[in-house]
């Protein structure tokens, strides 16, 4: 514990386990490789070469680094999955779902504070505010229809066992052309996301000096001490 020179006192709290970063870390990078090769499958750039066109291969490149990506990003989001089962307080999935009061209200003070800047000062929360909780549930549900849709389409050009399980989704979403299409709707989605989501981590970093950004490379948050008593 340490004191500032204003005289408040802060508890240095180990929040984000080694298991969280890596997933938050792994997924960043997965993500943003899947937005840019998405893109450019469903966009192909009309790039011409000297040579004959059996000779390049840019495009099959792009589709496999993203195929690449889209089983590790899958895999890796099945992990945090589990660590909602078993990891710390500030990992578990009832953060992220508001079935209590206390989260509803906390919610409402985030938006008054955070959307609304009707309250210059709201509640701290030591993990995920019960907002930002909420949306993080949210976009889950967006990682799980994307894996969905995203080997529903690879179905149709493996012979892989793993690809197969997802094939009757085609059929169920009305064919290929309406599964590619939400597919790459989706992917606006997750470039609305990080927009949001980085200027949010930059304003509580700045407004709140807790350590919000670097909290999710070193995993320890610091908190006033009569924050980490109330909670």
């Amino acid at each position: 514990m340490a004191t500032t020179s204003t005289g408040v006192a802060y508890r240095r709290v180990y929040v984000w386990q080694l298991p969280v970063r890596f997933y938050h870390w792994l997924n960043a990078l997965c993500v943003a490789v899947l937005i840019v090769t998405g893109y450019l499958i469903g966009n192909p750039l009309a790039i011409s070469y000297s040579t004959e066109a059996y000779q390049q291969y840019w495009f099959g490149t792009v589709r496999f680094v993203h195929f690449v990506a889209a089983f590790i990003f899958f895999f890796n989001f099945m992990v945090r999955i589990y660590w909602g089962f078993v990891g710390n307080q500030y990992a578990r999935w009832e953060n992220f779902i508001p079935f209590r009061k206390a989260q509803w209200r906390e919610i409402l003070e985030v938006l008054k504070v955070d959307v609304l800047q009707a309250k210059i000062k709201g509640l701290i929360s030591i993990g995920h505010n019960a907002l930002a909780g909420v949306t993080y549930f949210l976009s889950f549900l967006a990682f799980l229809f994307q894996s969905l849709t995203g080997f529903a389409l690879y179905s149709s050009m493996s012979d892989s066992f793993f690809p197969r399980l997802f094939a009757w989704i085609v059929p169920l979403m009305g064919g290929d052309f309406a599964v590619r299409q939400w597919h790459h709707l989706f992917l606006w989605f997750f470039v609305v996301f990080i927009i949001v989501h980085m200027y949010l981590v930059f304003y509580h970093d700045y407004i709140e000096g807790r350590g919000t950004t670097s909290s999710m490379v070193g995993g320890w948050k610091f908190e006033r001490e009569d924050v980490f008593r109330e909670q």
